[in-house]
């Protein structure tokens, strides 16, 4: 099976993606597939290379782009002032954050008509955006938290707010650009640092409760879940791949999988974590990430619909402890895109 891996890309994950990309490149079944990797530049430029190691951008890389045209089902690459069309199977987008995760590579995958892995272009941008997803959540029943939205040039009375908030882009992965504020003096300097990331800015409560997460895989009615983990934190807030050295682990979280919960509120938590993912119309596979407040309450946090797949990241390790390993993961990805179905 021809298989395109995209990974890298434009956004502040750039890094974390040839990361991710890594780790499939040692899980990926060199018996079922014929891989080409496409890296993407922090710059925009697409090439076509051996793989994505550390050094990917020095080694023999050819242009390519993915072309729109239906009948040619995959890429092209420029030899030679002339075009060779490669015709993918499927396509697998390693790729994290802006035009990576927010629907604009999916929406170029749905004109190539080929076969791609992960949620669909509404999906992607839905999840994308927290404040959208916390509407949508909310007419499904689903808690979230309080929030408040900041479009461009827009101001908010600091009065108004009980603190601690939580400031953060509104469209943007991982927590770049999010600050806790404990006080309003505090308020306007963290609206300027979300905003180095998105014009919109998400004002939301601070809940008081553990941090849990859940790793899905599947489409609609079919849902497999992986064990929930649980954050436990020493100071500050969750910022992983904002570490210097993160494969070594956070200099003020834990991450423990499976969560140390009880089965009630494992229980509920996959629940809500399923409900969540069909309210937002999620398929192939998403981290669902949420709050588990002392009174048994799930509040939903957010929905990462291209998770981690690094060596230190939640998705793979929450799957592993249900007994599904990456190189399995993969597979049943890859034919869920394929079929609608995993084998």
């Amino acid at each position: 099976m021809r298989i395109g891996i995209l990974f890298g890309g434009c956004s502040e994950e750039h890094p974390v993606s040839v990361k991710s990309a890594l780790e499939v490149a040692a899980s990926l079944d060199a018996e079922k597939y014929e891989p080409f990797w496409v890296g993407i530049t922090r710059s925009g430029a697409w090439k076509l290379c051996d793989g994505p190691d550390a050094d990917w951008e020095a080694g023999a890389c050819r242009p390519v782009v993915l072309s729109p045209d239906r009948g040619v089902h995959g890429l092209l690459v420029l030899e030679q002032e002339r075009y060779e069309a490669i015709r993918l199977d499927v396509v697998l987008p390693v790729l994290h954050g802006k035009l990576g995760e927010d629907g604009a590579i999916q929406g170029l995958l749905e004109l190539s008509g080929i076969p791609y892995v992960g949620c669909d272009l509404q999906s992607s941008a839905l999840c994308m955006d927290k404040s959208l997803a916390y509407v949508v959540a909310r007419g499904a029943g689903i808690a979230t938290p309080n929030f408040w939205i900041l479009g461009a040039g827009e101001e908010i009375d600091p009065g108004r707010l009980t603190y601690p908030v939580f400031v953060k882009p509104a469209r943007s992965g991982s927590s770049f650009g999010v600050t806790k504020v404990f006080s309003g003096e505090g308020l306007n300097g963290a609206v300027e640092v979300a905003r180095q990331y998105d014009s919109k800015v998400l004002i939301e409560e601070a809940i008081v409760a553990s941090e849990v997460g859940c790793a899905i895989l599947g489409n609609e009615s079919e849902l497999f879940a992986g064990e929930p983990d649980q954050i436990t934190m020493s100071h500050g807030f969750f910022r992983i791949h904002q570490e210097d050295d993160p494969e070594s682990g956070s200099e003020n979280s834990t991450v423990t999988v499976p969560a140390d919960i009880s089965a009630e509120s494992r229980l509920l938590v996959l629940e809500t974590a399923k409900a969540v993912y069909r309210a937002l119309g999620c398929r192939g596979l998403a981290r669902v990430d949420m709050f588990l407040k002392e009174d048994g309450t799930v509040v939903l946090n957010e929905v990462n619909t291209l998770p981690g797949l690094t060596s230190y990241s939640r998705y793979p390790r929450m799957m592993a402890a249900a007994g599904v390993s990456l190189v399995e993961v993969i597979d049943r990805i890859v034919s869920l895109a394929l079929t609608g179905k995993a084998q």
